[in-house]
């Protein structure tokens, strides 16, 4: 894709973001540049030529002075730093903590070694995805999490109402927002070795999904090594009046390699990696089990439950469900978001729920829900785009192979 294809690639996934705040954000107005909030990178952004775009009642860069295309490739060949500090830290404290949170969300806490974390979703009583987060036990009585900033006011709420509730009955659970601190998430095979030479601590000793405190330029900084790209990295809890800082030390270890890099190419790289985007592949109607994740429901909770939703979500792992999300590959137009899927005879199977044109791969690649039967992978199927029908096929995820880091 040359010229006007890497400007349709951008808005493409403009388009996708947006529609995904809409979902996510139920039929508020877009705020006005001065309503927009803004990170403490947000002049940085600006002085290096980001395009601000408003996201989740955030002012963020969409992309910088590459295209989407060269960004998304550039992550995978050297590393990407990337503002992700709309996000909402939250920890959770007292020696009920992870009781009362299991109650909320379908992992195995308990079960996690402290210093380790996991992927989990939100659920509701209809066993529905209310959000997906990223969940670390830092100790027994402390638990951090993240959420999606599109769904934050309506997480913290979810939250606090349960809170008030078990606490009324003796529980021991309090919690903090950490507003106080930024989010940087450092992505792609540089991201350790420049991210080593600001930090004491071994980092050959940290793996996918482990979970420290450690000094990072001389500042306190939480460090996960989990991102949302497929590949290896960091996301990095630090002060907000720090991060400045912190970025121009990891841009300037990196001798230009590791570039500034937005939520266009984000959206571009977690879609190559097979990973949902809430609000377009998890939404309150989907269960994890029809998202395809299954594996992050642990064994100790397919037995007692006690989460919400439960009884719909243990059936359908007994029974199977009824639509399934799927990765496809397509021929014509990249797919978008509501294209319909079709079998060899015309009759609907499901719908494109993310889709675009891979810069690593050079082709078009989709998710979506299908019903049962029709997921397997070489599954043949037509895709509606704009009225047309189009030739695909449903694949395994993910598109790109998964980096991480992980003991051998």
């Amino acid at each position: 894709m040359r010229g006007g294809g890497l400007w349709q690639l951008g808005q493409s996934i403009t388009r996708r973001l947006a529609q995904s705040e809409k979902k996510v954000v139920a039929r508020r107005c877009f705020a006005s540049e001065a309503e927009l909030k803004k990170t403490a990178l947000y002049d940085f952004h600006v002085a290096n030529g980001g395009k601000m775009v408003p996201f989740a009642g955030w002012s963020m860069p969409i992309q910088y002075k590459d295209s989407i295309m060269d960004s998304t490739v550039n992550c995978r060949e050297n590393g990407s730093l990337f503002d992700v500090s709309h996000m909402c830290g939250v920890s959770l404290k007292g020696k009920d903590c992870i009781p009362f949170l299991e109650k909320l969300v379908i992992g195995d806490i308990g079960g996690l070694a402290p210093g380790t974390g996991t992927l989990s979703v939100f659920t509701n009583e209809k066993g529905g995805a209310i959000d997906d987060t990223v969940i670390t036990k830092v100790k027994d009585d402390h638990i951090y999490l993240v959420v999606n900033a599109g769904c934050r006011d309506k997480d913290l709420e979810h939250i606090e109402g349960h809170m008030k509730s078990f606490k009324a009955k003796g529980g021991d659970v309090s919690w903090h927002i950490h507003d106080e601190r930024s989010l940087l998430a450092l992505q792609g095979p540089l991201a350790a070795p420049v991210l080593q030479h600001l930090t004491k601590d071994d980092l050959s000793k940290v793996y996918f999904g482990e979970f420290r405190m450690m000094d990072v330029n001389g500042v306190h900084c939480y460090i996960t090594r989990t991102g949302y790209t497929g590949e290896d990295g960091f996301e990095i809890s630090i002060p907000s009046e720090s991060t400045l800082d912190l970025t121009k030390a990891i841009l300037e270890k990196s001798e230009g390699k590791i570039r500034l890099t937005g939520l266009g190419a984000r959206d571009s790289l977690r879609l190559e990696a097979g990973l949902c985007l809430y609000g377009n592949d998890m939404e309150q109607h989907i269960t994890p089990v029809e998202a395809g994740l299954t594996w992050a429901i642990g064994k100790r909770r397919r037995a007692e439950g006690g989460f919400l939703g439960a009884e719909v979500i243990l059936k359908q792992i007994a029974e199977g469900p009824k639509i399934r999300r799927v990765g496809l590959i397509s021929s014509g137009p990249p797919p978008r978001s509501h294209c319909e899927i079709l079998d060899g005879e015309g009759k609907g199977l499901g719908e494109v729920t993310s889709g675009g044109f891979s810069p690593c791969l050079k082709k078009n690649i989709a998710m979506g829900y299908v019903k049962s039967g029709s997921h397997k992978a070489g599954t043949k199927v037509n895709i509606v785009i704009r009225g047309k029908s189009y030739d695909g096929v449903v694949t395994k995820m993910p598109f790109v192979p998964a980096k991480y880091y992980k003991p051998t």
